[in-house]
């Protein structure tokens, strides 16, 4: 067992996230990896704490691990894509106590359309196959 205080823990900036091949850039978003299993470039579990700054984003971007995002403060809308045309499936705008869920390979996209208020949000995630989960 390990307890920790995410105080403790490095904050870093997310510069730019691949999709499709491309770098795309991120805007005013940090995080913190409070716990991960597995290799560290790639972890088969993590739970991270996200900071959006007003205004921030998180582009569209796809990966093979599952994720659970659960909102702490501020909002966020959020979208999932086609995987073909990267068309806007849904979007939704979510705030404290919401979660959401993000399947392997979901593309999906968050925007802080706020001016003045931060967004915070827990994200969980695991490498699950079809059959495991």
């Amino acid at each position: 067992m390990e307890v920790l205080n995410p105080g403790d823990k490095e904050e870093k900036k997310i510069e730019t996230f691949p999709y499709k091949g491309k770098m795309l850039a991120v805007k005013d978003v940090t995080i913190k990896w409070l716990t991960q299993a597995g290799p560290e470039e790639s972890p088969e579990y993590g739970l991270r704490f996200f900071t959006v700054g007003p205004g921030g984003e998180i582009p569209i971007h796809n990966h093979f691990y599952i994720q659970t995002m659960y909102m702490m403060s501020g909002h966020l809308s959020v979208c999932s894509y086609d995987g073909k045309t990267d068309q806007i499936k849904e979007e939704k705008i979510v705030g404290p106590h919401d979660v959401v869920f993000v399947p392997s390979m979901e593309p999906h996209s968050a925007q802080n359309r706020s001016d003045t208020e931060s967004a915070t949000f827990l994200c969980c995630i695991g490498c699950v196959d079809e059959k495991g989960m």
